[in-house]
């Protein structure tokens, strides 16, 4: 009862915050007393929450807080998501729900920051490296802010592009030791490149990952679906809202889905504010940008008050 309620019921708090139904417990006992569909609900909820302890996860404020979600959104069972081990590094299992990652040959995450795009797909690379399914990892992003002129920058390759490819190293140190990590590097089995390095190349049993794909102008992601050669996987990652290619140029990953979708072997998942794994406040920052965005395409204003607005002596508002 105290892995189910949390010390000193912390977590059964949490669940009495999201329901207006009333939980009563009594030793082994929980007792839920409210309206019919919303109590049923909640004996969901339990009875999920006994299922992830009994796979030996942890609950936590933040898996109670996403499995009231996915209860209340009637979607998929939570403990078949947080159940899913996918990998257990430094002691802390990953437990996401791959599924689309594993059925389909080519997979796009689109979703605002936070949702877990890149630390999923790294987790998923890794754990097929560890398998065996695949003999190599290679990350690649668009390093836009250089203009991709990387031959103007100073030092090594590496040297070039550590700056613009530091999450996806940030991923990989949280799931292998630096030791591990650099031997694989110099043994060539994961590689870290910007995207302009993938022209002309065909890559074979590997687990590829775009990173940053809406930096991506729609040739650059022609040129780089078509490296993917036999017993290989793509993840490609991107955030529509966060578009930084020059002015009057088309996102790569806006055009791609509008040309791919229906394919089969082919999947695009939309993930939106509830799907992040960031601070709790992150969903609403998330989400208030959203709204902040739909009503500008509206061409809808924002306007003062009366109090702060500034007026001139005319009474002309300034």
């Amino acid at each position: 009862m105290v892995a189910l309620l949390g010390q000193r019921d912390e977590l059964l708090r949490v669940v009495e915050s999201a329901f207006e139904s009333q939980i009563l417990v009594r030793g082994n006992e929980i007792t839920i007393t409210g309206e019919e569909q919303e109590a049923g609900k909640v004996a969901l909820l339990f009875e999920e929450m006994l299922s992830i302890l009994g796979q030996g996860q942890t609950l936590t404020m933040d898996s109670v807080g996403k499995t009231i979600d996915m209860i209340k959104e009637d979607s998929i069972r939570p403990s078949q998501v947080l159940g899913d081990v996918l990998l257990t590094t430094r002691g802390r299992a990953i437990a996401p729900n791959v599924d689309a990652i594993r059925r389909n040959t080519v997979t796009f995450a689109i979703g605002p920051a936070g949702t877990g795009k890149t630390y999923l797909a790294v987790a998923t690379a890794v754990k097929a490296l560890q398998d065996r399914d695949v003999s190599r990892i290679i990350l690649t992003r668009p390093a836009v802010e250089a203009g991709e002129r990387l031959g103007f920058l100073p030092g090594t390759l590496y040297e070039k592009i550590d700056p613009y490819l530091k999450p996806l190293y940030d991923a990989l140190y949280e799931m292998m030791d630096a030791e591990a990590f650099q031997r694989l590097m110099e043994r060539g089995t994961i590689e870290v490149a910007p995207i302009a390095y993938m022209r002309g190349r065909t890559l074979n049993d590997s687990f590829i990952i775009l990173d940053e794909a809406q930096n991506t102008t729609p040739e650059q992601m022609k040129m780089f679906l078509t490296r993917l050669g036999f017993g290989s996987k793509v993840v490609v990652n991107g955030d529509i809202t966060q578009i930084d290619l020059p002015t009057g140029t088309r996102s790569g990953l806006v055009v791609v889905e509008e040309i791919l979708t229906g394919i089969d072997g082919i999947l695009f998942i939309q993930l939106g504010a509830k799907d992040v794994v960031r601070h709790r406040i992150v969903q609403d920052i998330v989400e208030a940008y959203r709204t902040h965005g739909e009503r500008s395409d509206r061409g809808e204003t924002v306007r003062l008050s009366d109090r702060s607005a500034r007026r001139g002596d005319d009474g002309r508002q300034r």
